[in-house]
């Protein structure tokens, strides 16, 4: 009795972080959608209650990620390296936070949520958050490499399209919109949301690494 005692302490306490970076991954796929329905909700009144949630998303995974970092203090054997559930949460994290940095200026700029460049941003960053979800899932037994690998690669070509797609936006802004202050707050937006893609690919990179150590 007293050795298997002594012997919990050393193991990871029901792989924890498995189920805590489920969680987050749960939650900014969640921000991502909500970020979709706020573009495509022309009623300022109905869209800060679109932010608030997106808020209280953002807040909700900065405990779930002090939780990780908590976790990570105290558990002798981690089901991969230490630094790498430290990346990794991070690189969540950094997703989490740009999403709501969207929200947030597309509320204080006030600007029309029916652009183009917005909605292909909005859905770029819903489809990688869908593939970091499903890679992130798969971390917990790597059984099936093939899944991993093919959100690996879709993260990735998701973040060139996003490129491509911050390029034709700026072009087409400097092309069509007349009023120089509208430029400027549509160029800041874009560049936050590909942003967002960037640290989608950030964690890819990181679950890359994992599981080119562990599989």
């Amino acid at each position: 009795m007293a050795a298997n005692s002594f012997l919990s302490i050393f193991l990871p306490k029901d792989r924890v972080f498995y189920g805590l970076f489920e969680n987050v991954s749960d939650r900014v796929l969640e921000m991502s959608k909500m970020l979709k329905q706020l573009v495509n909700e022309p009623d300022f009144g109905k869209r800060s209650t679109i932010i608030a949630r997106i808020e209280d998303l953002e807040h909700e995974n900065d405990e779930l990620t002090h939780k990780i970092f908590t976790e990570l203090g105290r558990n002798f054997i981690t089901p991969f390296d230490r630094e790498d559930i430290h990346y990794l949460a991070s690189s969540l994290d950094d997703i989490a936070d740009y999403i709501y940095a969207c929200a947030k200026k597309i509320n204080f700029y006030r600007v029309d949520p029916m652009d183009e460049g917005l909605h292909r941003f909005a859905d770029l960053i819903e489809q990688s958050c869908t593939q970091v979800k499903n890679a992130v899932y798969e971390l917990r037994n790597m059984k099936n490499l093939r899944l991993i690998t093919e959100a690996m690669v879709r993260i990735n070509s998701i973040e060139n399209q996003a490129d491509d797609l911050f390029d034709m936006s700026i072009e087409r802004l400097f092309n069509e919109e007349p009023d120089a202050k509208e430029v400027i707050k549509f160029r800041e937006i874009y560049q936050v949301m590909e942003n967002a893609t960037d640290k989608c690919e950030d964690a890819a990179n990181v679950i890359e690494s994992i599981i080119i150590k562990y599989a």
